[in-house]
């Protein structure tokens, strides 16, 4: 982003006259007032505290100018400020503006599970023959998708946008903001199922992401989803399938599990094999929808081949860690969801182990009423002579603890916390650790399974 003061005011219709500052120039967008960077539009947000009340310490840190709500009085006549009735909507306004200046073609991702990694592989692949920026961490709402949009550069050809949802509207809304020329809905799972009841309904919140879709834009979907196939039907844009069946667009024609890596084969390009540096078969549907999104915007099979072996991953989405004793940490700490533990756990299972799998499990937060069968049907997928020890954390996780001893797993493999004790979760973890044993650490973030993680992994200096 490279504007000037003059430039936003009009797109984002200021109230207030600001001839004296209109050369100033702005090159990004901040709403947190300790971590900005000089030039940056700082945006006061009503959150749990009143983002106003940092505006003069956003300066400080080297913001060149802020927005300011018509409701607050002005007091602060020395520094660049923009009035307007809500800096929320002038943001995503500016957002809106910018994205049409830089006209670069906009790719849209959302889905139950995957949708993080789903966009760093569609970015790295764009990547090998485009400019391209891409949703940072999870910036996936209606604050995350405006501040990704703002913080394109000029030479930006491509953007990849992550959208999330936790309620009906919410992609409707983002959708219509970003206008994607392709939508990407990885999976329909139980996440979010607390606020929707069904997966049907699931369904139709994530076939919200087709309401912004241009007219000549395209829709990529997983295939092997009856949910979606039902919904995509309706769509009038071009459709490309994904998935695991032959009936499917794009399809995996051979998998090939590796203790650090996946290798597979697709129909499209059959002489050819792609890795990806990951464990879990699911996560080559994951790459299948980056490849279809590579392929419609005729990336050759080449860079895409190289692209998905070097994917810069998402932090904290399933990678491989070194724990303190040398053992094997699958750190998966920053969401969980019934369909992506039950994968996971899955994957584990299979892996060669010389000494002990562990799986650390966290609630799975947002499930609802269906929380205890959900949070009890993980047990299909831990089988003691597969997974041999299981620590479980948090209120939620009591009905798998339960449905595990019913089950007849061994009791004295079953350790149980509650949320608030993770440091003597922590402490029996390592007193039990060995160079030999796999642990997975699997959590909704609200569980804090990192600070677990950051008690067992061998620090780079260590």
């Amino acid at each position: 982003m490279k504007m000037k003061l003059a430039e936003i005011a009009k797109a984002i219709d200021a109230q207030n006259n600001i001839d004296q500052w209109q050369d100033v120039e702005l090159t990004s967008v901040s709403f947190d007032s300790r971590h900005l960077e000089p030039g940056a539009l700082f945006i006061p947000l009503q959150g749990a505290q009143d983002g106003h009340r940092f505006v003069a310490s956003a300066f400080t840190n080297g913001a060149a100018a802020s927005l300011w709500a018509s409701d607050h009085e002005l007091v602060d006549h020395e520094h660049p400020l923009l009035v307007v009735d809500d800096p929320l909507k002038a943001l995503q306004q500016l957002s809106k503006y910018y994205l049409h200046k830089i006209n670069p073609m906009v790719v849209a991702v959302t889905g139950s599970n995957g949708k993080t990694t789903t966009k760093d592989m569609i970015a790295s692949i764009l990547s090998t023959q485009l400019n391209v920026t891409k949703t940072y961490a999870n910036f996936n709402n209606e604050i995350g998708v405006p501040v990704t949009l703002l913080n394109m550069e000029a030479n930006t050809e491509a953007v990849v946008v992550e959208m999330g949802m936790d309620r009906f509207g919410q992609l409707d809304f983002l959708s219509k903001l970003a206008s994607p020329d392709i939508a990407v809905i990885t999976m329909i799972g139980e996440a979010h199922i607390e606020f929707f009841g069904t997966r049907d309904r699931i369904a139709d919140a994530k076939m919200e992401i087709t309401h912004g879709l241009k007219e000549d834009g395209t829709l990529v979907y997983n295939g092997d989803e009856p949910l979606l196939n039902k919904r995509a039907a309706q769509v009038d844009q071009r459709l490309v399938r994904f998935g695991r069946h032959l009936d499917d667009d794009l399809y995996a024609t051979s998998v090939e599990d590796h203790p650090r890596s996946l290798t597979f084969t697709v129909n499209e390009w059959p002489d050819k094999q792609f890795t990806i540096p990951m464990v879990g078969e699911y996560n080559v549907n994951n790459a299948l929808a980056a490849m279809a999104v590579g392929r419609l915007l005729h990336i050759t099979p080449d860079h895409i081949k190289q692209a998905l072996a070097n994917v810069e991953l998402t932090e904290n989405r399933a990678e491989w860690l070194l724990g303190t004793n040398g053992e094997q940490i699958l750190s998966d700490v920053y969401n969980s969801n019934p369909t992506a533990a039950k994968q996971v756990l899955k994957t584990v299972a299979a892996m060669p182990a010389a000494g002990r799998r562990i799986a650390v499990l966290g609630d799975m937060l947002e499930l609802g009423d269906a929380s205890a069968r959900l949070h009890a049907s993980l047990a299909s997928e831990i089988d003691p002579q597969e997974i041999q020890a299981v620590y479980l954390v948090g209120e939620q996780m009591q009905a798998l603890k339960d449905q595990l001893q019913r089950d007849g797993y061994p009791s004295d493999a079953i350790h149980y916390y509650q949320a608030g004790q993770l440091e003597q979760l922590t402490a029996d973890l390592q007193a039990t650790l060995t160079g030999d044993d796999i642990v997975l650490l699997k959590a909704s973030h609200g569980i804090h399974l990192e600070k677990v993680l950051d008690a067992i992994e061998k620090k780079q200096n260590d």
